[in-house]
């Protein structure tokens, strides 16, 4: 139902929907990053080749939280690793989101 309101109210008013902000949120996983040369071992001439490992995930998980309208994105923020996200957490998430949009 919300959404065919939507599809009401914008009609031929393409600029309502630049007033939109929605939201993402997508979990970041760490990887240790290694040059070729920073992995490569010692060796002599005459050595034989080594092979080069695959990279291995962390165990660093942060989940990130992006707001954007049809301009880009608006604010984002990583969630503190200990933090748990409930009411509490949103509430003060969504007043920098609205700070956020004033100052836009």
């Amino acid at each position: 139902m919300f959404f065919y309101d939507l599809r009401e109210q914008v009609g031929n008013n393409t600029q309502i929907l630049s007033k939109v902000v929605t939201r993402y949120e997508t979990w970041c996983y760490g990887y240790n990053p290694e040059t070729k040369q920073a992995s490569s071992p010692w060796k002599t001439p005459d050595s034989p080749k080594s092979k080069k490992a695959r990279q291995v995930r962390l165990n660093v998980k942060i989940m990130l939280i992006s707001f954007f309208d049809a301009n880009g994105i608006v604010q984002k923020e990583f969630v503190p690793g200990a933090k748990t996200v409930n009411q509490h957490f949103y509430l003060e998430v969504l007043k920098r989101l609205r700070d956020s949009v004033w100052k836009k």
